[in-house]
């Protein structure tokens, strides 16, 4: 039988700082200089609990704009689930903090820094930086989830994004329990990519959009998070709300595009089914006098669309994922809608 003193963590050593176990430390690892001499850091929030236990960073904001995922870390950091965590936390609200600042997707050189790991020492700006995320923070975890927005004036159903392939990715998919999980191809120079590379599995969480906090988005975000955490015995299982319903399983999805250019009426929401044939939109001149129907060539269910009611012929208008049986998947996911409003309201102190 092991003694109580053997189940204690070792002090655990990122960048220059060293947090001792049942503690919480900010850290601050330079990456660069701003235009104004400021210093440009990687900002981290780490709790180390006592005892050993599985290390899960959390990220945000790798695209500057996507800023749901700063509210998400916060009210996880703010929750009581954590008190007693076992293993260790590591946070990165503002990953991309240019990219916040200027309200861009991008980093000062037009780079997207989600296409630029592993990154290198001596590159770009942005690999730089996703090369000391991936060896000063990743490297040192087991489990990683990186929560990301729409883009492009998009927005999404909340959902994860994995790679069938890995087991334990998929088991962290289904237990972290959003409304859908699609599959996803892992892409090039992402960090979703080059964490699976070196052996840490990692989920990649959509919903909302760029810009804009959506509280559905972050409500189930909050608790995909906390059943992950105790599906991976950081915390008690019974700190955390098990999802009452399956997520729905897409294996494809594709995007609806415009027939023509003009301004755009969507009559279609996100998590609703489309049939093959249904009119789910019109795109008008500005006088009305010439209406064009946008007509669903597929089925499934809406898992994104566009926000902007000006479009070009080709522009991308509906993101829909396929399902065996698109009337079904709707109904679980108007439940899913419920039980996030259900679980967490007012009266939890880290929703505000």
């Amino acid at each position: 039988m092991k003694k109580k003193s053997e189940n204690i963590q070792e002090p655990f050593k990122i960048g220059e700082e060293t947090i001792e176990p049942g503690t919480r430390k900010t850290v601050h690892i330079p990456i660069s200089m701003l235009p104004n001499h400021a210093t440009f850091n990687l900002n981290l929030r780490i709790i180390h609990g006592r005892r050993h236990g599985k290390r899960l960073f959390l990220s945000s904001t790798i695209h500057g704009d996507e800023l749901n995922g700063i509210e998400t870390i916060r009210r996880v950091l703010a929750s009581p689930q954590i008190k007693h965590l076992r293993g260790t936390l590591i946070a990165l609200p503002v990953v991309n903090l240019i990219g916040m600042l200027n309200q861009s997707r991008y980093l000062p050189d037009r780079r997207d820094l989600n296409r630029s790991f592993p990154g290198s020492e001596t590159g770009s700006a942005a690999a730089q930086l996703a090369n000391t995320f991936l060896t000063e923070i990743a490297q040192h975890c087991t489990h990683g989830i990186d929560l990301h927005t729409g883009s492009d004036n998009r927005i999404n159903l909340p959902q994860i994004r994995c790679d069938f392939q890995s087991e334990e990715t998929l088991k962290m998919a289904l237990a972290f329990g959003p409304p859908v999980i699609l599959k996803s191809k892992i892409r090039d120079g992402s960090l979703r990519g080059a964490a699976e590379k070196i052996g840490i599995p990692t989920l990649l969480f959509e919903g909302g959009e760029a810009l804009r906090f959506d509280e559905f988005a972050i409500r189930a975000a909050v608790q995909g998070i906390f059943r992950v955490m105790a599906s991976l015995g950081m915390i008690s299982s019974e700190k955390s709300t098990s999802a009452k319903k399956s997520p729905v399983i897409a294996p494809a999805s594709r995007w609806l595009r415009a027939p023509t250019t003009g301004i755009f009426r969507s009559a279609c929401n996100l998590g609703k089914k489309v049939l093959k044939g249904d009119v789910i939109g019109m795109i008008s001149d500005p006088l009305g006098t010439n209406n064009v129907e946008v007509v669903a060539t597929l089925e499934g269910i809406v898992i994104g669309h566009t926000q902007l009611p000006v479009v070009y012929q080709g522009d991308a208008l509906f993101n829909i994922a396929w399902v065996p049986d698109p009337a079904r998947a709707e109904a679980t996911i108007e439940e899913f809608e419920e039980e996030t409003e259900l679980d967490m309201g007012l009266g939890d102190p880290t929703t505000y």
